[in-house]
């Protein structure tokens, strides 16, 4: 069957249970299910062409949800586009998955102005005269879109990772993945139909593999206009709350909020993290204000959200506060030594997945593929260990990758646009650990000879030209950076330098 399926069975068997909650009202799964399948019809009368991309980019809310289904609905590949990228990213995203349809809100709709495509205005009329959605959910109302019947590894969508080159490398999921991770979160959470699911994280990420598992139970999403701390607190404590994904940042703020110790939360049972690590101490910090329900996941585009998990239960183990679970029930794990020959217990590696939850490949990217699929295993470049009962740990990154505040940022990406600045010679970037956002971006800058550049004015040249998430913390700038014999400039050595030696790692 095809992922929408999950949807479509739970709308029919309790037609009547909230799908949606917003601050505008509820929606059932009966009305949902005639939204998404009038979107559904009206997206395939615009471009008839069975599994062809439509890119949406919105902030989150029920518009963007009804959307992302009905391109589930319409056998379309929905292309997630962050509102938080710079234009120059989204741009190179488009022009990388040539969508047929880009759907935008209001709010973000210039950044993509001018891509080729039919474009619809996410929202009542749009007043440059185009399409909108709901103009034509109005149009289309009572129609049900064509059944159609790809196979399963067809893609379903395509999320972006960028490589080392900082070029931006489309991950093909496909339905069978989407399957297999849907399946993997409902056996690892055992979500109920009286689940009331916040959704606070962007559906552009990690928040957007909850909304099937959750939904196929007959459950509610919760959705904010504005998740921040305080709100999202009065949303645990106020609206039922059972379940909500954030990121190890988000749980950091929400924790660093007045009073937020002397509150009860009583419904909640999932407060799922990952994308990051949380030491002990912060877990145990979270535990004390809001129970035995802080949960993990460890996934990646490639593998999406459930290599493994974590119950809450599990947590209360000391001995299990530097895990991120045991592989999930569709996904083989492995740990593989450099020569690929598998390694026992105990033992450091990479981690590799095989199984149904793995990418097809990076779009238009062969050469990329195969080097991340060998033998049948993804190779994620992440090292690692299974203990003696099946309970992986992540002891480090076999790429460069900075993880902060759950979100992945390349140092090449950075440096690219750090280096176009005219004063800047030559930078490097690396993450240094951070209480809050457990890695922060720091980057080391060698000035050309004559120029005069501050620290200020060149952290806000980044975010002018990437997303803020991206944008150094910190930039260092030093007489010369350290280099090679042949000269190259040397990331580790740069990082000790700025650091003192105190976080080399």
């Amino acid at each position: 069957m095809l992922p929408i399926e999950f949807f479509r069975r739970a709308a029919a068997r309790t037609p009547d249970a909230v799908a949606v909650e917003t601050a505008e009202g509820t929606v059932t799964h009966r009305e949902l299910a005639t939204r998404v399948d009038a979107l559904a019809a009206a997206l395939q009368s615009l471009d008839p062409s069975p599994g062809s991309r439509v890119g949406l980019l919105a902030a989150n809310g029920e518009p963007h949800l009804t959307a992302l289904l009905a391109i589930l609905a319409a056998g379309k590949c929905w292309v997630p586009l962050n509102p938080r990228n710079g234009e120059a990213e989204l741009r190179a995203m488009v022009d990388t998955t040539r969508p047929g349809i880009i759907i935008a809100d209001a709010a973000n709709r210039s950044k993509v102005a001018g891509a080729s495509g039919i474009h619809l205005l996410l929202g009542e009329d749009d007043p440059d005269g185009g399409p909108a959605t709901e103009r034509l959910l109005e149009r289309f109302r009572g129609a049900c879109p064509q059944r159609l019947h790809p196979p399963l590894d067809a893609t379903q969508a395509i999320k972006f990772t960028s490589g080392s080159t900082g070029k931006p490398k489309g991950v093909q999921q496909s339905h069978r993945s989407w399957n297999c991770f849907t399946a993997n979160i409902l056996d690892a959470f055992g979500f109920d139909a009286d689940e009331r699911f916040l959704v606070a994280a962007p559906l552009t990420h990690g928040s957007s593999c909850f909304v099937l598992p959750v939904l196929a139970r007959g459950g509610r999403l919760v959705l904010l206009d504005r998740p921040k701390p305080p709100d999202v607190l009065t949303a645990l404590r106020e609206r039922g709350i059972t379940a909500t994904y954030l990121t190890p940042t988000m749980i950091y703020m929400l924790l660093a909020e007045p009073g937020v110790g002397g509150r009860a939360y009583p419904a909640l049972r999932h407060l799922i993290y990952s994308g990051a690590p949380m030491r002990a101490a912060q877990i145990r910090a979270a535990q004390a204000v809001f129970g035995p329900c802080i949960e993990t996941c460890y996934g990646q585009a490639e593998a999406p959200q459930m290599i493994s998990a974590m119950r809450g239960t599990e947590f209360l183990d000391e001995s299990r506060l530097g895990s991120v679970g045991r592989p999930c029930l569709l996904t083989g794990v492995a740990i593989l030594g450099p020569d690929g020959a598998e390694l026992p217990a105990g033992e450091v590696g990479e981690i590799a997945v095989r199984g149904d939850l793995i990418m097809t490949g990076y779009l238009d990217n062969p050469e990329a593929t195969a080097a991340a699929i060998q033998d049948g295993w993804l190779r994620t470049g992440d090292l690692g260990v299974l203990d003696a009962d099946g309970y992986l740990s992540i002891k480090g990154r076999s790429r460069e990758v900075i993880i902060t505040g759950g979100f992945n940022v390349y140092p090449a990406d950075v440096e690219a646009v750090l280096g176009r600045h005219p004063a800047v010679h030559e930078c490097t970037v690396f993450g240094v650990e951070d209480d809050k956002w457990g890695e922060a971006v720091h980057a080391a800058v060698e000035l050309h000879a004559g120029t005069e550049a501050g620290e200020a004015a060149l952290i806000a040249f980044v975010k002018e030209r990437l997303d803020g998430v991206k944008a150094p913390k910190r930039i260092h700038i030093v007489p010369e950076l350290p280099r090679s014999p042949v000269g190259k400039v040397l990331r580790r050595e740069a990082k000790a330098m700025v650091t003192g030696g105190t976080d080399a790692r």
